[in-house]
């Protein structure tokens, strides 16, 4: 075997499976023509009582040689510790083929295949050692392209003996998504509240963060129900579906409500200049191809040729959406500091200059927090705790909405508004300061 054809793709994989989160449920796929030496099916945290269930049917192998080895192909369980062992056997000897590896947990070759033409197999497989796994297929034939239909059933039983579709790390998801939209739910009702007591501040803005707390609030009911029925059956029974489209709807709106507070719509103006214009109709497409992104990795799943693609994309088009929604609080500061040198209010302009500065350190921060902090913590824990990440990131979401939401909350005398003649001549000089330069 060369030495590029099977080490680009197993260096490809590691690193996909540093992003790839552990889930499960049952899986029919169906892999046509396929010549990569390894593919990765399922990532998933076992506990003593974990199982591993393949179903292989309609296998053909296709080789330009005159014959192939079916010990050559076959499916194994390998685990987080001993990824770089394998890796590293590899690296040493490009021939090396991983279903020969001590570090691996081998489970079946084709050479145990019922004769064709109709080849298949099925068993199941106890996992003893608790330890997070990673299900592979191998092909270490050369010249040899691999069909078949394969279905997969990884989960762990619990104490009454009912199975458990999800990894151990994330069985808490369902209650955890649940308290979360409770949260949510009170967090609009405090708003509603808000919105009826101030009636003559309500603005446009405050109706479009409204609709963004209930959009939230549906897309956290629709995960716990999704993470549930996962959990109990296998399948999400249609509420992925619900899930994928609250998640567009909300993350659509997250970023526009940010974009327009940032241009001070509705509250300094009634419209949006050109520019602004521009930010929205370059967001929202590419909040589409992200959400287009999410559904193929989250209903797909790494077996698939473009899924580490898929992940490239996802990562390319939010980082362009997050550097993109932070230009309209510069221009809206830079536009305050150029109107306080013409205006003769310097108190308000004050004001309006600090709650934009302040808006612009809270978005960057979240946003630091949720794309940054939140991998590194995915990357780190351990699998038993793989649940402290989503825990992490929806705690820092909910922080940053509520101070958003009180930093814009409908009241008749906010810091927009505020006016005190007695700071006019205090706040000429702070206008003065460099400290509002970013």
């Amino acid at each position: 075997m060369a030495n590029s054809p099977f080490r680009l793709p197993f260096l490809l994989l590691l690193l996909a499976l540093l992003a790839f989160s552990s889930t499960a449920e049952i899986k029919s796929l169906k892999i046509s023509s396929d010549n990569r030496p390894m593919i990765l099916f399922e990532k998933f945290g076992f506990t003593h009582t974990g199982q591993v269930s393949i179903s292989v049917s309609s296998v053909a192998v296709a080789t330009s040689l005159a014959e192939t080895d079916p010990s050559r192909l076959g499916f194994f369980l390998l685990s987080e510790e001993s990824l770089l062992q394998v890796l590293l056997e590899i690296q040493q000897n490009p021939q090396f083929c991983v279903l020969d590896s001590h570090y691996i947990q081998r489970l079946f070759t084709f050479r145990d295949l019922s004769p064709p033409p109709q080849s298949s197999f099925s068993h199941s497989y106890p996992v003893t050692a608790p330890n997070e796994y990673s299900l592979f297929f191998a092909n270490c034939a050369p010249e040899t392209s691999v069909s078949m239909q394969v279905r997969t059933e990884v989960f762990n039983l619990d104490r009454d003996g009912s199975k458990d579709y999800l990894s151990a790390g994330l069985t808490q998801l369902p209650s955890l998504y649940f308290v979360f939209s409770l949260a949510y739910l009170a967090f609009l009702g405090l708003w509603i509240y808000a919105g009826i007591t101030n009636k003559r501040s309500v603005h446009r803005i405050h109706l479009l963060m409204g609709g963004l707390l209930l959009m939230k609030a549906l897309n956290l009911i629709c995960a716990a129900e999704d993470k549930h029925y996962v959990k109990n059956t296998g399948t999400p029974h249609g509420w992925d579906v619900l899930f994928y489209i609250f998640q567009f709807i909300r993350v659509v709106l997250l970023f526009t409500v940010i974009v327009l507070i940032g241009t001070g719509w509705s509250f300094l103006k009634p419209f949006l200049q050109e520019k602004e214009k521009k930010v929205l109709m370059i967001v929202i497409p590419l909040q589409v191809l992200a959400n287009v992104a999410s559904v193929v990795i989250g209903e797909t799943g790494p077996f698939i040729k473009d899924w580490v693609t898929w992940n490239q994309v996802f990562l390319l088009v939010d980082i362009i959406c997050c550097c993109a929604i932070i230009f309209p609080i510069v221009w809206s500061i830079r536009s305050l500091r150029e109107t306080s040198k013409t205006d003769g209010k310097a108190a308000r302009n004050l004001a309006k200059l600090t709650l934009f500065r302040q808006f612009y350190i809270v978005v960057i921060g979240y946003l630091y927090f949720t794309r940054i902090v939140v991998f590194a913590l995915k990357t780190i824990a351990a699998y038993k705790y793989q649940w402290v990440s989503n825990a992490a990131e929806e705690i820092a979401s909910l922080v940053f909405y509520m101070v958003m939401f009180y930093m814009f909350r409908p009241v008749e005398r906010n810091e927009y508004f505020v006016l005190d003649e007695e700071e006019e001549e205090a706040a000429e000089l702070a206008l003065r300061d460099e400290e509002f330069e970013l």
